[in-house]
């Protein structure tokens, strides 16, 4: 939801948050205006924020929910995001996972200067300047698989987590 209707839910009591956050913010009547309650458990009057632009392009999204018990860990559920929120995460060097998937300690990474040992074992580190070398690594059950490919259902799922958080 944008961030007008977020305001008006504010208002009458609730708290809200975008998909990612692991706090809320919620809107104080008698001080009349939005407390910011990190993930941390601090509350921060919105007025006093440091990182003004940072607050002022979270204003801006139009991702705006509900926080409840399911879906904010303040409140102890979990933070959940699609897949374009993952591949941010991913490159800021946090490991997400699905929620959904069957192993406990599933999950995906970036990894950075990769490089391979050929049949006469020489090491090879590619480094392509259009390409790079970096992969997505997958850290599964049986160990770790390189150049983890995403399927369309993980593409599309609305379900990725921290993985630090399960």
């Amino acid at each position: 939801m944008e961030f007008k209707k977020a305001l008006e839910l504010m208002k009458q009591g609730m708290k809200i948050k975008l998909p990612s956050w692991g706090g809320y913010w919620f809107y104080d009547n008698e001080k009349e205006t939005i407390i910011m309650h990190t993930k941390e458990g601090k509350e921060l009057d919105i007025r006093e924020t440091v990182r003004v632009e940072y607050t002022t392009l979270n204003i801006c999204s139009n991702d705006w929910m509900v926080a409840n018990e399911e879906n904010c860990p303040e409140l102890g559920g979990f933070a959940t995001f699609g897949f374009d929120e993952a591949i941010k995460y991913l490159k800021r060097g946090l490991k997400v996972k699905r929620k959904g998937w069957n192993g406990k300690e599933q999950y995906i990474e970036l990894a950075t200067n990769v490089s391979f040992k050929t049949p006469n074992d020489e090491v090879i580190n590619v480094d392509h300047v259009d390409m790079g070398n970096k992969a997505i690594a997958f850290h599964g059950t049986s160990g770790v698989q390189l150049g983890w490919l995403a399927s369309q259902s993980d593409m599309l799922s609305n379900d990725w987590i921290f993985a630090e958080e399960n």
